[in-house]
């Protein structure tokens, strides 16, 4: 058997690489046309139709561009389409949920200490808390309360919060976070594949048929293409938050979660602001400053210590393999200094990405990072700071094959 961990590393690399560039492609265009939509002016001369215009250079060369509202009296025979690149990021990034977090339910998803359930059902919460989060948010832009901007974000943003703190009551303070990310983008790409895009196609079948398109549908396209922009810049936090255990794995990680959003909102009141009226509403940045600050001493409370829960399967067979009383004991002598409840290295206050290997429990539980970090790779220790052996490195790679039935290639 060849070694299948070094495959699925890979292919986690791939598919994260793949997620960031189509993520990359869908934020560029979203940030554009809602600053392209914001600064069209309106004058007198233009066509019947036209909202607005704008002029933009670039390239070496100039832009001269119309926005028809609802549409051009006659329909385009070349008509670029804008969805792919959410429909791509959205699934990239469910690939990636699957692979990380699915695959590695017990490590990743699962906090035994937090809820002690089986990965099927840890799986079933997650997918369903993101096909709930869709539905909630459809249903209240529909309702009367859709009709009042302000106060529908209010109340979205108040469903978030209960979100973030509800994940942190079921997984891993990482995976919690994590699935924020998810949670908003599946509502982000939700709106381009429900609304936006199926709206369009409308507008441009009721040209097609000679009838007047439905001002409406432009109009709700708008508003789901305006939540999007808003939402954009937390879900990019929450996509890099594992690196920052200070967030993910502290008393009030949740809280932190909300106000990540209201960060992201007020810096892109100032952009969308500036773009439609010239205005540069500074105060933004000092409002974002002072919640910034106030995550800083939300993070400065550390998790209360919950009691042991019990033992998955996998990490069992690990503690129980031959090989883990040698390799328990390199672990606890090269890396626990820094990966522990409370880290004895100098300049390290909290364990990186909240990974602690100070009981044989949870040495267990992370083999497969042992073997990845510092077996097959020297990542770990970073510039083996405690002079970890070659021979050491070979034992805790006897030990994950041991247990895997794996071979080194």
């Amino acid at each position: 058997m060849t070694d299948f961990t070094l495959f699925w590393e890979w292919m986690a690399f791939a598919v994260r690489w793949s997620h960031v560039i189509v993520g990359i492609a869908w934020i560029g265009s979203s940030f554009y046309f809602i600053a392209l939509d914001l600064g069209l002016r309106k004058h007198a001369g233009l066509p019947a139709g036209v909202q607005g215009e704008e002029w933009q250079v670039h390239g070496g060369g100039f832009y001269h561009i119309n926005k028809y509202m609802v549409a051009p009296p006659n329909l385009p025979e070349h008509l670029i389409w804008f969805k792919w690149e959410s429909y791509s990021t959205w699934l990239t990034g469910f690939a990636m949920l699957i692979i990380v977090y699915y695959a590695g339910a017990d490590l990743f998803l699962i906090d035994r200490t937090v809820l002690d359930v089986d990965a099927p059902v840890a799986i079933a919460i997650s997918l369903a808390s993101l096909a709930l989060g869709w539905v909630l948010y459809d249903l209240l832009c529909k309702s009367v309360l859709g009709k009042s901007q302000n106060g529908l974000m209010i109340i979205l943003f108040l469903i978030l919060l209960a979100m973030s703190w509800g994940y942190m009551q079921v997984f891993t303070g990482r995976a919690a976070f994590l699935h924020m990310g998810a949670f908003t983008a599946t509502i982000m790409s939700a709106n381009v594949f429900f609304i936006i895009i199926p709206n369009q196609k409308k507008i441009v079948a009721s040209m097609k048929a000679g009838e007047a398109p439905d001002p409406a549908l432009g109009a709700q396209s708008k508003q789901r293409s305006v939540h999007n922009n808003y939402l954009t810049l937390p879900v990019l936090f929450f996509m890099l938050s594992n690196h920052y255990p200070l967030a993910f794995a502290t008393e009030y990680s949740w809280a932190i979660a909300g106000l990540i959003f209201l960060i992201g909102v007020v810096i892109r009141h100032f952009f969308n602001t500036m773009h439609a009226t010239g205005r540069r509403e500074y105060w933004t940045f000092a409002l974002a400053l002072v919640l910034f600050i106030g995550i800083i001493w939300l993070s400065s409370y550390p998790r209360g210590q919950a009691e042991a829960g019990s033992v998955s399967q996998t990490s069992q067979a690990f503690m129980d393999d031959a090989h883990f009383q040698q390799a328990s004991q390199i672990v606890l002598g090269r890396c626990s200094m820094c990966h522990a409840t409370e880290p004895a290295y100098e300049g390290v206050h909290m364990a990186p990405k909240d990974v602690r290997l100070d009981t044989p429990e949870l040495i267990a539980q992370h083999a497969r990072e042992i073997y990845i970090q510092s077996a097959r790779s020297h990542a770990m220790p970073p510039g083996n700071v405690s002079f970890m052996t070659d021979e050491e490195r070979q034992m805790l790679s006897v030990w994950y094959q041991s247990v895997t039935g794996e071979r080194s290639l």
